[in-house]
């Protein structure tokens, strides 16, 4: 190697990017923590000097982050779960604090928004909402990484998953769900929702309230467990499907709320009394679960402090700065729809 060494000289010597390197140098944690010791080591032996003036210059920010919102089934034309509405105004005030504009954008699954936001300066960074089947997205997450481009997005948190994620805990919001349904003498709980590794956080969910059976002598039965997606409708459907099996059952768990509330109308309709025959508790608390007939039960997001969190995390992110993965706890708000504990 000949004159001073360069971040492109330790990228290849370390078999990365050279976007790699500079994250691993700032500390971003989008790199995982084996390449980045092998990178540092690298930029040690060849005694390389991050050049400061030239990393301001190609640091120019837009002053704008931008939030992408993906496709949702929903009944009306907005496809957005009402879930991230609250988020929404939370992530705006948040951006506003920290001098940033928010460009929105609704995205669908198919579009490339990963090459088109990352090969482009509309914004700084993006914030990642809704992305549905974590496996199928989980390629275009990678491709952020690859190009360098600062994100982070509202789910589950995982290890060795691309890039940051802020979430919430899932497993515990399960596991007071469960606790619950235990403490008002259901032991049959069935779970509506797809909990496998497409949809991690509903996974989490399921695996909770187990943890919660399993400590008192019981456990969730696979055979009461039915796939749904996020949907009114789609809890609709799980509800007769699980009628259909002929199983006994005394108590839904629904991944989300709007699965229950979609579970709550199949049941009532084939002659089930709820809380006196089957109790639900949900996830999510959104404005709908209050007003519900009965009104649901429910695990609460912080909603409001996931959006700062997004926005803080971003910020971070873009100035070169480590940022952390956090899970915010969750509560449990008990309604008519699973009876009062005993």
């Amino acid at each position: 190697m000949r004159g001073k060494p360069t971040s492109l000289d330790i990228a290849h010597l370390a078999g990365v990017s050279q976007p790699t390197v500079s994250r691993a140098l700032r500390g971003s944690p989008m790199v995982n923590e084996e390449t980045r010791r092998r990178i540092l080591a690298i930029a040690e032996q060849l005694n390389y000097k991050v050049d400061k003036n030239a990393s301001g210059l190609r640091r120019q920010h837009a002053g704008t982050l931008a939030l992408l919102l993906f496709e949702d089934p929903t009944p009306d034309e907005s496809h957005i779960n009402p879930f991230f509405f609250p988020m929404l105004g939370s992530i705006t005030r948040a951006c506003a604090r920290h001098g940033q504009d928010l460009l929105i954008s609704f995205q669908q699954f198919s579009d490339d928004w990963h090459a088109e936001y990352g090969d482009s300066h509309k914004a700084d960074g993006l914030i990642l909402l809704g992305y549905g089947d974590y496996l199928a997205h989980q390629g275009k997450l990678t491709k952020l990484v690859e190009q360098g481009t600062p994100f982070v997005r509202w789910g589950a948190v995982m290890p060795d998953q691309p890039g940051l994620s802020i979430g919430c805990d899932n497993v515990g919001g399960g596991r007071l769900a469960g606790e619950h349904l235990l403490a008002v003498g259901r032991r049959r709980i069935a779970f509506l929702g797809d909990a496998s590794n497409h949809y991690p956080e509903f996974l989490d969910r399921y695996s909770g309230c187990d943890e919660a059976l399993k400590a008192a002598g019981f456990s969730l039965d696979r055979a009461l467990q039915v796939d749904a997606e996020s949907a009114e409708d789609s809890g609709y459907a799980a509800a007769l499907s699980l009628l259909g099996r002929g199983l006994p059952f005394d108590a839904v768990f629904a991944a989300s709320d709007l699965i229950a509330i979609g579970a709550m109308h199949a049941l009532q309709e084939n002659g089930l009394r709820i809380p006196e025959d089957v109790a639900i508790v949900g996830f999510d608390d959104i404005p709908a679960a209050r007003i519900a007939t009965p009104a649901l039960t429910t695990v609460v997001q912080d909603t409001i402090r996931a959006g700062e969190l997004l926005v803080e995390a971003l910020v971070h992110l873009v100035n070169g700065e480590p940022a952390e993965r956090t899970r915010l706890p969750t509560s449990l708000v008990v309604r008519k729809s699973s009876g009062a504990v005993a």
